[in-house]
């Protein structure tokens, strides 16, 4: 990490501590989007569906916070691993209520390999967003990861449950149905 950088999220993280608010995954619109999203078959219209629940989840009370996702998201994209395990980590600590910092952990802790981090940070992500269809798509690719085919096919199924039309938890469905197959023959 670059000497710079730590200051200065060392001097946000104080201050936002200062002035925190409780972060919420109950938005009031998140429940007509999750119907828009059950009941679309346009690709256009579920991407847009899809994008409107994203800048939801993405957005927290405190500006603070929504600053060091973007910090952290883009250490991440660089490969700065320690970095963006640095930012998401405090973000966690700090506002354990917010789900997608768990969720962003999660993605970085699979992106290093450490499988079993990801899934128990997926799982708090779960907690507190049961609907979460990112978390669930990645609680799957991770039991598939590890060869879990009954785990991986358990959680595209509750990814479907939540997001039917997703064309890529129904592939991912049909692979995971057919490796459980040949491994039954």
């Amino acid at each position: 990490m670059r000497q710079t950088t730590r200051p200065f999220i060392s001097t946000l993280f104080c201050f936002f501590c200062l002035f925190s608010t409780a972060a919420d995954q109950a938005d009031s619109r998140l429940d007509a989007l999750f119907e828009q999203l059950r009941l679309s078959e346009s690709p256009v219209q579920i991407r847009t569906t899809e994008s409107e629940i994203w800048s939801i989840w993405l957005t927290h009370p405190n500006s603070d916070v929504e600053r060091l996702m973007v910090l952290g998201t883009e250490a991440m994209n660089r490969r700065q691993f320690p970095e963006a395990l640095l930012i998401f980590t405090q973000i966690v600590e700090n506002f354990p209520e917010f789900a997608e910092g768990w969720n962003k952990r999660a993605t970085l802790y699979y992106l290093v390999g450490n499988t079993e981090a990801s899934i128990s940070d997926i799982e708090r992500t779960l907690a507190l967003e049961p609907r979460h269809f990112g978390a669930l798509s990645g609680l799957g690719l991770v039991y598939l990861q590890q060869g879990k085919l009954t785990q991986a096919k358990d959680a595209f199924e509750k990814l479907i449950a939540v997001h039917p039309n997703s064309p890529n938890a129904q592939e991912n469905l049909r692979l995971v149905n057919e490796q459980i197959a040949v491994n039954i023959i």
